[in-house]
């Protein structure tokens, strides 16, 4: 399996070297601090929802490359996504991070993932979960700020 991880290795560091959505949005957009006083990595969602649909999301922060190549994962995911989608795909990614089967994701849970999978390693460093989980949450937040 080596191939794979290899695979998953570059996926992580060209997201990492190469993030996506980089950058601030303007209000009327949802701005979200997250930060992990574990590590120090720090994250900031800015967020806009216009008629249930995530229509742009921008990222700032920093931190380890864990958790900056998940927040550009996480944006790619997202964009474009319906509300109920985006929280569907938090909660298959969360699922996979810290849900019943954290071990070892099945094939099938890998595909639905697409790029999300190159995280799946994560959960063999308990402690590095909190860097992979660390966008996921502040997008929630974001989320339920715009529902409100």
């Amino acid at each position: 399996m080596s191939g794979l991880d290899d695979l998953y290795r570059e996926i992580i560091l060209d997201h990492y070297r190469t993030p996506r959505n980089r950058g601030e949005l303007d209000p009327p957009a949802v701005r979200v601090e997250g930060f992990n006083p574990l590590c120090g990595d720090e994250i900031v969602v800015y967020l806009a929802v216009t008629d249930g649909v995530v229509t742009d999301i921008k990222l700032t922060g920093q931190g380890c490359s864990i958790s900056q190549a998940s927040s550009s994962l996480m944006s790619a995911a997202v964009k474009g996504k319906s509300v109920d989608e985006a929280r569907a795909v938090i909660g298959t990614f969360k699922d996979l991070m810290m849900g019943p089967s954290a071990t070892e994701p099945t094939p099938s849970e890998l595909r639905k993932l697409g790029e999300l999978a190159a995280l799946a390693g994560v959960v063999k460093f308990p402690v590095r979960i909190k860097c992979a989980t660390l966008a996921w949450n502040t997008l929630t937040q974001a989320l339920d700020e715009t529902s409100n």
